[in-house]
């Protein structure tokens, strides 16, 4: 008896903004493959993330094991970007300093 077998897609997709997301959540794949390089197991995974079904993490983790230059070449890419973010708001004047800035424009009026 001759089974069929039918090739998968992963259950990722990117959102309007370009981030890899676990088809239907919110959960990014970075979020995935973060914790199971960190040890966690698929059940441990679903278990902190119950919006995603058990066999969705297994897809996208063996995904990434079939892939994985390229998702880390987009995983580097996503952090390059978040440093970029964290860079250009640390450039920015904290909330203290921009209100002692206004108090002493107010001052300098009255």
């Amino acid at each position: 008896m001759a089974v069929a077998l039918t090739p998968q897609v992963p259950p990722i997709a990117a959102d309007p903004d370009g981030v890899l997301r676990v088809s239907g959540t919110r959960v990014t794949v970075d979020t995935i493959v973060r914790a199971f390089e960190r040890g966690a197991t698929p059940e441990e995974i679903a278990g902190q993330y119950p919006v995603v079904p058990l066999p969705d993490i297994y897809a996208v983790i063996a995904y990434y094991l079939s892939h994985r230059a390229d998702i880390d070449a987009y995983l580097a890419a996503r952090r390059n970007a978040e440093d970029e973010v964290r860079a250009a708001f640390r450039k920015q004047p904290d909330a203290a300093e921009v209100r002692q800035r206004l108090l002493a424009r107010r001052a300098g009026r009255a």
